[in-house]
């Protein structure tokens, strides 16, 4: 019989590794060719790895909840031939990837505060030791212990579940249900030259009557994005109502002809898309991302789609150098991203790389918003719903009333780095390229 190694593949630009959270076959079991024998997450995608041929799985040797690193040999397969042991030449469509949103295993990218939680696909370095003997602790481990403010004596009383007994992830979250309000203590992080700040959590009080929900890891990930989010950027949010009477009659007048033609939906997002790209181009400094006291522009005008699921969750499909592509090509690229991002067929490029985002709030009528900011970006454009309103209408002749489809724009933006003046000029030239849009356009 020969050996055959199973290797944690590439899936993708920026993925290093993977937590392995299923395996589908155990040891000892027969499985065939294209079988998937283990499902796999990372932090952009989930997947399958199927079995390279026809064997028996011999080895398994990454657990459930482990993270190895591409290349790693995760499973050892059993097939016909010669007593050798050779790697198997398994690889991963990235093209068949699919982002899972309906299970537990699921995750989002491209949320805020992506890059500033620690996750499970954190490049995990080599074990380190408590300073309470006989427990190890991974960085993973370490990092939500120091910013749960966990002390010594109570990570000795933690049951841990993993290989070896060792303290993981869900061995902590359980311990936090049931531990009540955090006491302070020190950290075990490296000591930082800034001082930490600890707040406390007010206590909450649980009915009997009350329901409790786990919530599921992409939404895991989303809160914690959310609350980091807003603990790195100072958050200023402007307003402008924008008058989008010439944009709707447009609409309106060619959307049948468009769909006949293109087999599209014509909807109004590509129209903000494209205008939007416009003046990024023109602003290029809310086009940046801060990192410490450098800032760095962006040269590509990656925008963000923030897309809702059908399970309540988020995710942002982005759509690369916006600002080359024509109204019929950004009308199909919006279409085509959140058809695939609601069925779950997003690929890993297709969720990173988003230089600003644009949020619809308007799909469920309200009227505004204050959007928290993807980072590392450094601002998010929410567009409210449109309604018709009675306005001024002013003329050589003279002013009129009139009924005009209005909407409210609101940008969110970083602080640090755009003041009210840079935000409120991108605002106004936003609502006169919209205001002034070209109602005799062909397309």
């Amino acid at each position: 019989m020969a050996n055959i190694e199973i290797l944690l593949p590439a899936m993708g630009e920026g993925i290093i590794e993977a937590t392995i959270t299923k395996w589908l076959k155990q040891k000892g079991e027969k499985v065939e060719e294209d079988e998937s024998i283990v499902e796999i997450a990372t932090d952009k995608v989930d997947s399958e790895i199927p079995a390279p041929q026809d064997g028996i799985l011999d080895k398994i040797l990454f657990q459930e909840g482990e993270i190895p690193k591409v290349g790693d040999v995760i499973a050892i397969l059993k097939v016909e031939g010669e007593d050798t042991i050779e790697n198997a030449d398994v690889k991963i469509d990235i093209s068949q990837i699919e982002t899972s949103v309906n299970n537990t295993n699921s995750e989002a990218n491209e949320i805020p505060g992506t890059d500033l939680i620690p996750k499970e696909s954190e490049e995990i370095e080599e074990v380190e030791k408590l300073p309470v003997e006989g427990i190890f602790l991974s960085p993973l481990v370490k990092s939500i212990i120091d910013k749960e403010n966990i002390d010594a004596s109570e990570v000795k009383q933690i049951k841990g579940t993993g290989i070896n007994g060792r303290i993981t992830k869900n061995d902590l979250f359980s311990y936090l249900k049931i531990r009540g309000t955090k006491p302070e203590s020190k950290t075990f992080a490296k000591t930082l030259k800034e001082p930490k700040v600890i707040i406390s959590k007010p206590a909450i009080n649980i009915n009997a009557t009350d329901e409790i929900i786990e919530m599921d890891r992409m939404r895991r990930l989303i809160a914690d994005y959310m609350v980091n989010s807003k603990q790195t950027s100072p958050h200023v949010t402007s307003f402008h109502e924008v008058d989008v009477t010439n944009i709707v009659n447009w609409r309106n007048k060619i959307k049948d002809e468009f769909f006949k033609r293109e087999h599209e939906k014509l909807t109004y997002t590509p129209i903000f898309f494209e205008a939007t790209a416009q003046v990024l181009k023109e602003l290029p400094m809310v086009n940046v991302s801060v990192n410490g006291y450098k800032i760095i522009v962006k040269k590509n005008i990656n925008i963000g789609m923030a897309t809702a699921l059908p399970n309540g969750n988020l995710i942002v499909p982005v759509i690369k150098n916006a600002d080359q592509k024509s109204l019929i090509g950004l009308s199909k690229a919006v279409n085509n991203m959140a058809m695939r991002a609601r069925e779950n067929k997003l690929l890993p490029d297709e969720i990173q790389g988003g230089t600003f985002t644009i949020t619809n709030l308007g799909t469920f009528g309200n009227l505004t918003g204050t959007p928290i900011i993807n980072q590392p970006e450094v601002a998010i454009l929410a567009l409210g719903a449109i309604i018709k309103k009675p306005a001024v209408i002013e003329t050589p002749q003279g002013d009129s009333i009139g009924i005009r489809h209005k909407m409210i724009l609101s940008l969110a933006y970083d602080h640090r780095v755009v003041d009210g003046a840079l935000g409120g000029m991108f605002l106004k030239k936003l609502a006169d390229k919209l205001e002034n849009f070209d109602v005799s356009r062909s397309i």
